[in-house]
């Protein structure tokens, strides 16, 4: 008995599972075979041909999307008093260093990115287990330590998003909303691979990006054409 209701399998049915599909078509059909009531989250699925135990392989970085996300981003920011009203201002729903830390301390964690000045580092050692395990420690490589917490909080609210492998080397984030519409839909999805082709090690041979997979929440994927996906 198929694990997939009636709405998932009339969707896979529009789709052919051994092609390829050129990226403006994959997204079309992206919106086709979404089966949610609701507005669905569009996400992309990639599978790269690097070695995720080499350090020197490692993919972390931050694309800022044209249109966002669509997602509303809860922003943190640790940093000293004299910086706590810009970071607000910018959109934090908290900021501050101690207060802050002793917070969440006792348990809140109801945000999904933090951002913090290079001197916070330091203070965050008392909850750096919990931040790195929830994903939400600071980290320079995903432009959220920075001198400049405000622009930082400022470009996480208007759609910057990271994206990191994972242990089998995939990369997994979501691009946009099915409202978006095909054009708006195709401008991020363009600006995230050309961030992550960006981003390819030199230390690495072979294949760069063996596949990537488009899908709406609850969708079948769609398999994409790399070459016509990548292309200048």
């Amino acid at each position: 008995m198929s694990k997939h209701g009636k709405k998932y399998r009339a969707a896979s049915e529009k789709l052919d599972a051994l092609k390829l599909y050129p990226l403006s078509e994959a997204i079309k059909l992206a919106l086709e075979t979404s089966t949610t009531k609701f507005d669905s989250s569009v996400e992309i699925h990639m599978h790269l041909g690097i070695d995720p135990k080499q350090a020197e392989q490692q993919i972390r970085t931050t694309v800022s999307l044209p249109h966002g996300t669509g997602k509303t981003v809860r922003v943190v920011a640790f940093v000293s008093d004299d910086k706590v009203k810009t970071c607000k201002d910018a959109g934090a729903i908290e900021a501050g260093s101690a207060e802050l830390i002793a917070k969440i301390e006792k348990g809140w964690m109801d945000f999904d990115v933090a951002v913090a000045t290079p001197e916070m580092m330091k203070e965050l050692g008392k909850i750096a287990r919990t931040l790195g395990q929830a994903g939400k420690m600071p980290n320079p490589k995903a432009g959220t330590v920075t001198p400049d917490p405000a622009a930082a909080v400022a470009d996480v609210m208007k759609g910057q998003v990271e994206f990191r492998n994972d242990k089998l080397a995939n990369l997994h984030n979501v691009v946009g909303k099915v409202s978006f519409g095909e054009q708006k839909l195709l401008e991020n999805v363009k600006a995230y691979l050309l961030a992550v082709m960006e981003k390819k090690p030199s230390t690495m041979k072979g294949s760069y990006v063996k596949s990537i997979t488009l899908a709406t929440t609850m969708g079948p994927g769609i398999k994409v054409d790399v070459a016509d996906a990548t292309a200048k």
